[in-house]
């Protein structure tokens, strides 16, 4: 597989929670989102916002196989599905994603094959980080 050439861009958020309401999150490049939580409220929880993320890049990245494998031109859409499942033991956490991607156009099945597998478990930093238990670093003010 090709080697992959990243453009880098202000990457990280910040949250905002007043003593009530919910949290206000910014992006480091300007976006805003305002995080909701109760069940029949329409937009983001923090749990959505983590399968949005996973779906995002998931599409991003089966696009760059897809034009890796030179099949871009045969590409009409690409949709990516994301659940999981709630840890119901220990600590509260995604113990599962469930990804249902699909990929249109006049691909053949193998060809699909490869285009998520590379997405998945090459390209996608999302799915990489998950998968990788990533480390933490915390400083707290006052």
């Amino acid at each position: 597989m090709a080697e992959l050439t990243t453009k880098t861009r202000p990457t990280g958020a910040t949250a905002v929670l007043a003593r009530h309401g919910f949290p206000q999150v910014t992006s480091a490049t300007g976006g805003e989102i305002q995080i909701v939580t109760g069940p029949s409220q329409p937009g983001f929880n923090p749990i959505d916002l983590l399968y949005a993320s996973l779906s995002a890049c998931l599409t991003m990245s089966a696009r760059i196989a897809a034009n890796q494998m030179g099949l871009l031109d045969q590409l009409t859409e690409i949709r990516a599905d994301v659940t999981g499942e709630k840890s119901t033991e220990g600590l509260s956490r995604v113990v599962k994603f469930n990804v249902v991607l699909t990929i249109r156009g006049d691909i053949h099945a193998e060809a699909r094959h490869a285009i998520a597998q590379a997405a998945e478990e090459e390209i996608c930093t999302v799915s990489n980080t998950l998968r990788g238990g990533a480390d933490f670093s915390m400083t707290v003010h006052d």
